[in-house]
């Protein structure tokens, strides 16, 4: 009986190391099957950003355009900002618990992992002003796509909310500092759809070259 146990356990820990081995092979390469490889920058058009911050990625676009005011929707005053350097917009699809409750490194607790990685808890939008980005490094790329892929795009971020009777709805959270909120999101985050899944099928729209699957930021920014 003990033997027969032993060998079903064996069998299972040899399946779920197949699985990690599988999961790991087509992270590290499928980022490097691209689509879009046409894509140019658009004279004159709008510039957006893809920042990281090693682990995690957000889009940023203007505060305000002809396309877009989204400060109609995200009212600066109501972000207790300083200054009004703050002329670009930030948004982030996330794990619910993981935004709220993880700050730093330090704070994160195995339940919220294990819900994240599983799919059993909620998601959030992260929304932050920021300033504008000029200077390219490894966690910040500039692009300036058509008028055409950005239209694609607001929609594509304005999709990614829940609503309520056509407005956001704000998380009762303090957010991070004075220049960021969170809001309620659609979908559910797991090992196959990662923030940084997120963001690539946000740049999927805008036409940027960017890789087949994304999980990890380090494959999206290459």
């Amino acid at each position: 009986m003990i033997k027969t146990i032993l060998k079903i356990l064996f069998k299972i820990i040899l399946i779920l190391i197949g699985l990690i081995a599988v999961y790991l092979i087509a992270a590290f390469t499928l980022p490097y099957i691209t689509l879009n490889n046409d894509y140019k920058d658009t004279p004159e058009g709008i510039k957006i950003v893809v920042l990281s911050n090693g682990a995690h990625t957000d889009i940023v676009v203007p505060a305000k355009t002809e396309y877009k005011d989204w400060t109609l929707s995200f009212r600066p005053d109501s972000f207790d900002l300083k200054d009004s350097l703050h002329t670009f917009i930030g948004f982030g699809w996330g794990d619910k618990g993981f935004y709220l409750y993880t700050p730093e490194w330090s704070d994160l607790k195995m339940s919220t992992a294990v819900k994240a990685i599983c799919g059993l808890g909620g998601t959030a939008m992260h929304v932050s002003y920021l300033k504008e980005r000029n200077t390219e490094s490894e966690n910040c790329k500039i692009f300036v796509i058509s008028k055409e892929h950005y239209e694609k795009l607001i929609v594509f971020i304005e999709n990614s909310f829940e609503k309520n009777e056509n407005n956001f709805i704000k998380i009762d959270h303090p957010g991070y500092g004075d220049f960021d909120r969170f809001y309620e999101a659609k979908g559910t985050y797991t090992l196959f759809k990662t923030c940084n899944v997120w963001t690539n099928n946000g740049l999927k729209e805008t036409g940027i070259k960017t890789g087949c699957w994304t999980p990890f930021s380090r494959g999206l920014m290459r």
